[in-house]
C-alpha cells in the first residue's frame, strides 16, 4: 500500500499531535493511549479496549488474561501469520490445528467440532484477510464445551458479522496496528477488546510488569505497553477508517467485475458479513503464471500463505508439521494477493486486472 501518500495527507495533523505528546513527556499509558482505548472500545461496541505493544502480545496476553496456560489446548488454524500459533506456545498451552473452509479461508466449524477434546480450553478463529469467521457456528460449539473464544482480528479492523463489529464476537479479540493494517501506526501497536471486567483488569496488569498499581507487582507480567506516539497517530487515523474500508470494498467490487475467468476465483463474502478487505486475495491453479506477469509489470503482489506456518521449522518442534490439512495445503499453491489500499485509482485497478488476465490467455 502507499503509506507515504497517506502520511502526506495527514502530515500536519500527525506532526502537531506528536509534538504535543513529546512536549508532555508522558510517553507510555498516557492520555493518548486512554483516548484510543475509549474510542476503539466504542467503535467495536465493547466495554473495554486495552492497548498493548503489538498484535502478537495482544494474542498472548489475551490468552493469559483468560487463564489459559500449561495443560490447556488451544485450537486455531494454520491459514494465518505464525503469531496465531506463537502466542499459544508463549502462553504455555498446546496448539492444535484444524482446517479452513475454502470459500472464505476461515476456521471450518465442522473441523472444530471434530477436534474438540477434554483439554480444549480456547479457540482462536482468524478473521483472515478481513472476512469474519462463522462466529455463530463456532460459538455454538464452544458453548457446549465451556471453551473461550479469542478472535484474531489482526486483519479485520471494521469487519462486521451480522451487524456486529469484529472485536465484539468472542470473549476477547486481538488487533494489530502494524503499519500495513487497515488501521496502522508508524511502528508497532496492538489492542485487546473484551466485555469482561476481570479480563480487562488482568490485561492492564499483565501489560505493565504485573502491576495493578505502581510499585505493587502482583504477578510476573510483561513490558507490553502501547506508547503515546503510536496512540496519537492511531487516534487520527481511526477517524478515516470507515471511509478507507468503504473504498476498499469499492475497489474489491471493481476487481471482481473485471477478473472474470474460469481459472480465477475471486473473494466470496458470506451472507450477513462485511469484508474489510485488508487483502484482496484470489485463487488460481495458474498462480505462478499470474505472479510472473505481475512481477514483469512491476506490480506488487504477495502470496498469503504459500508457506503455511505449520510447515515451518519452529512448528516442527511441536509436531505441527505432521498434521494434514488438505484445504490449507491445496490453497497454499493457489492464492495470490493483489494491490489493495484506499488510494488505488480506477486506472491502477484496470492495469492490475488486465495483467492478471493476460497471464491466463
Amino acid at each position: 500500500m502507499d503509506l507515504r501518500s497517506e502520511y502526506m495527507q495527514l502530515r500536519e495533523e500527525i506532526l502537531d499531535a506528536m509534538d504535543r505528546a513529546l512536549q508532555s513527556m508522558q510517553l507510555f499509558l498516557g492520555p493518548n493511549v486512554q483516548a484510543l482505548e475509549e474510542r476503539w472500545a466504542q467503535y467495536c461496541g465493547v466495554r473495554h479496549a486495552v492497548g498493548v505493544s503489538d498484535g502478537t502480545q495482544a494474542l498472548h496476553l489475551a490468552l493469559r488474561a483468560m487463564g489459559v496456560g500449561p495443560g490447556d489446548e488451544v485450537i486455531t488454524v494454520a491459514w494465518s501469520f505464525f503469531a496465531s500459533i506463537e502466542a499459544i506456545i508463549h502462553a504455555g498451552a498446546t496448539p492444535k490445528l484444524v482446517d479452513i473452509e475454502p470459500n472464505h479461508f476461515c476456521m471450518d466449524p465442522e473441523a472444530l467440532a471434530a477436534a474438540v477434546g477434554p483439554q480444549t480450553r480456547a479457540i482462536i478463529p482468524v478473521h483472515i484477510y478481513g472476512h469474519p469467521a462463522d462466529m455463530d457456528a463456532l460459538t455454538e460449539i464452544c458453548s457446549h464445551h465451556d471453551i473461550v473464544i479469542l478472535e484474531d482480528a489482526a486483519q479485520a479492523h471494521g469487519a462486521r458479522y451480522r451487524g456486529r463489529t469484529a472485536g465484539s464476537l468472542g470473549n476477547t479479540a486481538a488487533f494489530s496496528f502494524y503499519m500495513s493494517k487497515n488501521l496502522g501506526g508508524y511502528g508497532e501497536g496492538g489492542m485487546v477488546t473484551t466485555d469482561d471486567d476481570d479480563i480487562a483488569a488482568n490485561l492492564r496488569m499483565l501489560r505493565d510488569h504485573g502491576q495493578r498499581k505502581r510499585g505493587c507487582f502482583e504477578t510476573v507480567g510483561y513490558n507490553a505497553r502501547l506508547d503515546e506516539l503510536q496512540a496519537t497517530v492511531l487516534c487520527i487515523k481511526l477517524k478515516h477508517l470507515e471511509t478507507g474500508n468503504q473504498l476498499r470494498r469499492a475497489h474489491a467490487d471493481a476487481y471482481s467485475q473485471l477478473l472474470q475467468h474460469p481459472d480465477l476465483t475471486t473473494p466470496a463474502v458470506a451472507a450477513g458479513c462485511e469484508h474489510a478487505y485488508h487483502l484482496y486475495t484470489v485463487r488460481s491453479p495458474r498462480r505462478d503464471q499470474i505472479a510472473e506477469a505481475l512481477r514483469q509489470a512491476d506490480i506488487a503482489y504477495a502470496t498469503h500463505y504459500a508457506n503455511p506456518p505449520h510447515k515451518s521449522p519452529a512448528a516442527a518442534k511441536y509436531g505441527l508439521d505432521q498434521i494434514h490439512l488438505p484445504v490449507t495445503e491445496k490453497l497454499a499453491g493457489e492464492v495470490i494477493s493483489l494491490p489493495m489500499y484506499p488510494g488505488l485509482t480506477d486506472a491502477q485497478i484496470e492495469q492490475v486486472a488486465q495483467t492478471v488476465l493476460s497471464a491466463l490467455r
